[in-house]
């Protein structure tokens, strides 16, 4: 198949390189402002080089991958859908809500599949704690745990312009709790600091925070967020029910160091990026978009999937900023 891709910053450039090298994709089509950045793309993966998104749309794409500026993505996802596109579109859908909603709007009811980038949902250790949770192997759950620690906070620009830590960081704890579990969160309450970079006060932001979500059967999840983990980039969840616990992130590369007496876990290069730790799982996604292009599965992320983190993000910030438990159903009608 032949696939567009709209933006080639470093993760328009990362999906590129996977593309290249997936079986199902015979040719590449790229765009994106800079054209030194689509120049450079062309010349690394044989890519065709369109000088607008309109343009890559009429180059006879089976299906785009949007990897353009958050303020793009929703022009970008109904342009393909209106010219009969299979898309998939890094996280958010929108800058804000009422905008992702009018997306929603925008292409219901239309068959052209639209997969929104949460990349969490084809780790394989993700997958694993999923399935155990559907098979009833740990019981009825009680408590999740699910934590996201950044080694070092973005640029200044990012941070001002990123909708904060719940919107940009969290919000992959709050999809991929919605995945594992298969509930909905009702309530949340959500604390913060800043004790790191300035600038992210300065943006009204924390830099570190935490969150209790309460899910729709009674279970508490815990959510832990900083832009600050010096020793690498720590994802992990727990999920405790009343028949056995599990985890995922538990292994060599974990970034954390214990001080227990004899022990030598974790005994790996701790992870130091995101896509260090996701590598898999985004070559995992990228062809699951694949099969969604050749009809062969549903969209795994839709764009309905999307909202709901970003429903969860919006009451956390909320709440942060507030200090009181907020509804999701409070969200949703302001």
């Amino acid at each position: 198949m032949r696939i567009g891709i709209l933006g080639l910053g470093r993760i328009g450039a990362f999906h590129a390189e996977t593309l290249s090298g997936l079986d199902a994709v015979e040719s590449l089509v790229v765009s994106d402002p800079f054209a030194d950045a689509a120049k450079a793309a062309a010349e690394r993966f044989g890519a065709q080089v369109a000088d607008s998104p309109e343009a890559v749309l009429a180059a006879g794409v089976d299906g785009v991958v949007v990897a353009a500026a958050t303020d793009a993505h929703p022009g970008l996802i109904t342009a393909c859908v209106d010219a009969g596109v299979p898309v998939f579109c890094e996280k958010p859908v929108a800058r804000t809500m009422a905008e992702g909603v009018e997306v929603l709007k925008a292409v219901a009811g239309r068959d052209v599949p639209v997969q929104i980038g949460y990349n969490r949902r084809f780790d394989t250790g993700f997958v694993a704690a999923r399935t155990a949770v559907q098979a009833g192997e740990l019981g009825k759950l009680h408590t999740v745990r699910s934590t996201t620690l950044d080694p070092a906070p973005p640029p200044a620009a990012y941070i001002a312009a990123s909708g904060g830590i719940f919107r940009d960081c969290s919000v992959h704890d709050f999809d991929i709790i919605r995945w594992v579990t298969g509930r909905e969160v009702t309530e949340v309450y959500a604390a913060g600091g800043n004790r790191g970079a300035d600038f992210i006060k300065e943006a009204g932001d924390a830099d570190t925070t935490g969150a209790i979500l309460t899910l729709d059967d009674g279970t508490l999840a815990v959510v832990s967020n900083s832009r600050h983990n010096a020793r690498g980039y720590d994802v992990r969840m727990e999920i405790h029910g009343f028949t056995d616990s599990i985890a995922v992130g538990l292994e060599d590369k974990l970034p954390l160091r214990s001080v227990e007496p004899g022990v030598t876990f974790p005994a790996g290069v701790p992870h130091d990026f995101f896509m260090d730790r996701f590598t898999d799982a985004y070559r995992a996604e990228l062809l699951a978009f694949t099969e969604v292009v050749a009809g062969s599965r549903p969209s795994p992320c839709t764009i309905e999937d999307a909202l709901e983190a970003g429903w969860i993000a919006e009451a956390c910030t909320l709440s942060l900023h507030e200090h009181r438990p907020v509804t999701l159903e409070e969200v949703r009608q302001a």
